[in-house]
């Protein structure tokens, strides 16, 4: 059976963030001492997987290919796949077709941020699930911007809806969803939503209606940040730093997770040591690795 493969969709026009994304791919923006893109990877490491391809637009692939390189120096495999036009969150399982080879897939959105005590293990029991869907819904204030999921009075799934002017529960759909083989071939169905674009909430909707979605909630002891506005960027960047520093931990660190997994190559310190050297961030990645 193949390993259930990761996707990191990293395309788009960043609107939200115009000026910035004029002259830089949103994806790659700092939030604090990372790229973004850096945290969704890191979601999937935390999950198990290792073979990871990021889409995103012509222009910006090249980028990602400088950034990322084949990602060897972390244990992963990278794949970069075009998106010329960004038509909607399914189409991502649509051009990914050929990279999934027919495996179950995570699929994680550029510019989400996921933190908690206990995250990776709810990740690895979703990764376990081969067959149906799994998504992680969160509690918000403002549910109407967001796909709602709402629940009927034993706690199942009734309905998710793209961004309801009066949503029936305050839990959104998260931008992490855990799909079966199927999802490409499902993905192909879907019609085009009254915004041009082939909503994530559709297919979603694909695998409730045969009861086959498994949802997930994070409680209080979760943070999930979406950082694709100016002001949710600078929130998020002030999270990581504040509980980095108060912490001396790592958010989102892709060597100590890819080391604690033991997906590092021996040479790994000689290799790429020299790199350590000048940032907060490498002398914390010598420190774990006791590399002097």
């Amino acid at each position: 059976m193949n390993e259930r493969r990761g996707i990191v969709l990293a395309g788009g026009y960043g609107t939200r963030l115009y000026p910035i994304t004029l002259g830089a791919s949103k994806h790659l923006l700092p939030v604090y001492d990372k790229p973004m893109v850096y945290y969704p990877i890191s979601v999937l490491m935390l999950a198990g997987i290792r073979k990871i391809a990021v889409i995103s637009t012509p222009d910006d692939l090249a980028q990602y290919r400088r950034l990322l390189g084949d990602g060897n120096q972390w244990g992963l495999s990278f794949t970069f796949i075009e998106q010329a036009v960004p038509e909607g969150l399914s189409q991502a399982y649509v051009l990914a077709k050929e990279f999934l080879e027919g495996a179950p897939s995570a699929l994680v959105l550029g510019d989400n941020l996921f933190y908690g005590h206990g995250l990776p293990e709810i990740l690895r029991i979703a990764n376990k699930r081969t067959s149906g869907g799994t998504i992680f819904a969160c509690k918000v204030s403002n549910p109407e911007q967001f796909g709602v999921v709402s629940f009927d009075d034993k706690g199942r799934a009734t309905a998710i809806v793209e961004k309801p002017p009066e949503p029936k529960s305050d839990y959104a759909v998260t931008g992490l969803y855990f799909l079966d083989g199927s999802a490409p071939e499902r993905a192909k169905k879907i019609v085009p939503s009254q915004r041009g674009e082939y909503e994530i909430t559709a297919l979603l909707e694909s695998y409730r209606a045969a009861d086959k979605l498994a949802v997930e909630l994070l409680g209080r002891g979760f943070a999930w940040l979406d950082m694709g506005t100016h002001g949710n960027l600078l929130d998020a960047g002030n999270f990581v730093r504040t509980l980095q520093l108060r912490q001396g931990t790592q958010i989102a660190c892709l060597e100590e997770i890819a080391y604690n997994n033991g997906w590092l190559p021996e040479s790994w310190p000689s290799d790429h040591g020299a790199f350590l050297k000048n940032s907060t961030y490498g002398q914390y990645v010598k420190s774990i690795m006791g590399i002097v």
